[in-house]
């Protein structure tokens, strides 16, 4: 039943992504990134007679081997799943004439930004499920599992180029130019819907009750609690600081927690770039050593 559950959010997933390619930025002839931008710039120079479905299939059939490969047998299926179901949405899906006709040629601005956004929270609702749309959608999902690099910022380095081929379409620079909107809001999505939950905060707690603050953080929020020797400089008093690290999701909860021991207890709350080890992120490095010797 999960298995058939997450089948069905991918679907969902890419119907979003599908719907709005089809309903925001191909009628206005702007390209995006990825396989779907090379098929829309393909369906524009073929004078609209190839469906952008099938540029989508052939390129990512390609694609396939790579990701059963490297991600394993489950990510392979759920990927050829999705490829097919995003080409049967781009080949088939017909957008109401009430959407499209509610913007003209001075709105482009707003459909690429639109479009940008909801087809974003298609691909992460389909990357949550452990599913793909393929393309760059394989890139990103294998450079985030061994680098510390975000997918937004993937799909930034991959679609440049991509993006930049869409002035064949009308040999109009502010094709370009709505691609890249398109890109800079996609991948916006992509990092705050994906990465959001995953951001950490660092809070220092000063208070007189900080060993009642600390074992209520550690039983209720099964969380670590580091204690330091301070000085208050003002008071002279001798006491303890705890930090503690939490994911942002979770800080509220703190709040909760401290406010019932000791409402007057003096918090710093800070974002961090990143906390790795046991409860939190692992460390993604190469192994290899990089060799700076210089011959003079």
């Amino acid at each position: 039943m999960n298995l058939f559950k997450s089948y069905i959010m991918i679907s969902v997933g890419i119907f979003i992504y599908a719907f709005a390619w089809k309903a925001f930025l191909i009628p206005n002839e702007i390209a995006g990134g990825g396989v779907s931008g090379i098929a829309t710039v393909i369906y524009f120079l073929s004078g609209k007679t190839v469906s952008t479905g099938i540029p989508i299939l052939a390129i990512n059939a390609l694609l396939l081997i790579v990701a059963f490969r490297l991600m394993g047998g489950n990510f392979g299926a759920k990927t050829i799943y999705g490829v097919i179901v995003m080409s049967l949405f781009f080949s088939f899906l017909d957008v109401p004439d009430c959407i499209s006709s509610q913007f003209d040629e001075s709105d482009k601005l707003i459909c690429a930004i639109i479009g940008g956004a909801l087809s974003g929270a298609g691909i992460v609702l389909t990357f949550m499920k452990g599913g793909s749309a393929g393309g760059t959608d394989i890139v990103a999902i294998i450079i985030n599992k061994y680098r510390n690099v975000t997918p937004g910022k993937v799909y930034l380095y991959c679609d440049m180029i991509i993006i930049g081929s869409s002035y064949f379409i009308n040999g109009d620079i502010r094709t370009i130019i709505y691609g890249y909107v398109v890109m800079g809001v996609f991948s916006y999505t992509v990092d705050l819907l994906l990465s959001g939950n995953r951001q950490s905060v660092q809070i220092f707690i000063f208070s007189r009750k900080y060993k009642e603050i600390a074992e209520a953080i550690v039983s209720e929020k099964k969380r670590g609690v580091t204690a330091l020797d301070s000085i208050g400089w003002y008071t002279q008093e001798s006491n303890k600081m705890l930090i503690v690290l939490v994911r942002k999701h979770e800080l509220n909860d703190i709040y909760r927690i401290i406010k019932s021991v000791d409402a007057d207890a003096l918090l710093s709350v800070a974002n961090v770039m990143g906390v790795f080890g046991k409860g939190f992120d692992t460390i993604k490095a190469s192994s290899k050593k990089r060799n700076f010797n210089v011959k003079l």
